[in-house]
């Protein structure tokens, strides 16, 4: 169904675990060449490696983190053809009258900040290509804001979403495609962490669907929005999958 995707070079952020490590694996099934990045690793290294994708663990909240992961793609890949800024995190839970300076610096390192500069650098390479596709991602939590605890996360992915629509104006000229998947409730390792049983059960009966998501039914999504063939004149785009969670 995307086979212009063949031979694509395709950078993961977060690529190993979760909504990541499916989107990096249904880039490989679509005969893409991925680059993975990643820091906390998990059982799912050793099966990301086993379908031939390169990987490199790297702590992006590090200022000079970005240059260096696009760097060794680079290297590595010869090109970037499309860049996937997957990598984030909730961080903690933290009540409003409990939030810091610091608590706030490191959420958004770690959901805008980095994101920021892999977009930056990632253009000026494929701008010098003639052009390539940028895919970030949201949250549901960034249009209905997120649960008790939330709130700097959420913000954090308004951000995202956001400049996703910017840089997409910004770039256009330069065929550089920018859209953005906001996944709904999905039941990986992020919410197995802030989420009790309790308050997933009580989400997935919220949905119309009456589940949470999978990891795998976001990868589609990933494919549909790198392909040319499929979403070429598709840019500045927030793409929601929630099962109906949320209604656009």
């Amino acid at each position: 169904m995307f086979d212009d995707l063949r031979d694509k070079a395709v950078v993961v952020t977060g690529g190993i675990t979760g909504i990541g490590g499916a989107a990096a694996r249904a880039f490989a099934g679509a005969g893409a060449r991925v680059f993975a990045q990643y820091f906390g690793g998990g059982p799912e290294l050793e099966e990301i490696k086993a379908l031939g994708i390169a990987t490199l663990r790297l702590d992006l909240r590090q200022r000079e983190a970005p240059a260096h992961l696009l760097q060794a793609a680079q290297e590595r890949l010869g090109r970037i053809d499309v860049l996937v800024n997957n990598a984030g995190s909730l961080v903690a839970r933290v009540p409003l009258a409990e939030v810091t300076d610091a608590f706030i610096d490191e959420v958004f390192d770690l959901n805008s900040r980095q994101l920021v500069h892999c977009c930056r650098l990632a253009a000026g390479l494929m701008a010098a290509q003639g052009g390539g596709t940028i895919i970030n991602v949201s949250s549901i939590a960034a249009r209905q804001g997120g649960s008790a605890g939330g709130s700097i996360y959420a913000g954090a992915k308004g951000f995202v979403s956001a400049f996703t629509k910017s840089i997409a104006k910004e770039l256009a000229d330069k065929n550089i495609r920018v859209n953005a998947v906001s996944p709904g409730t999905i039941h990986t390792a992020f919410h197995e962490r802030f989420s009790s049983a309790e308050k997933r059960a009580a989400t997935a009966r919220q949905i119309p669907m009456q589940r949470l998501g999978l990891a795998d039914d976001c990868a589609g999504t990933f494919l549909f929005l790198a392909s040319a063939a499929a979403s070429g004149y598709l840019t500045g785009q927030v793409i929601e999958v929630n099962g109906g969670q949320l209604m656009a």
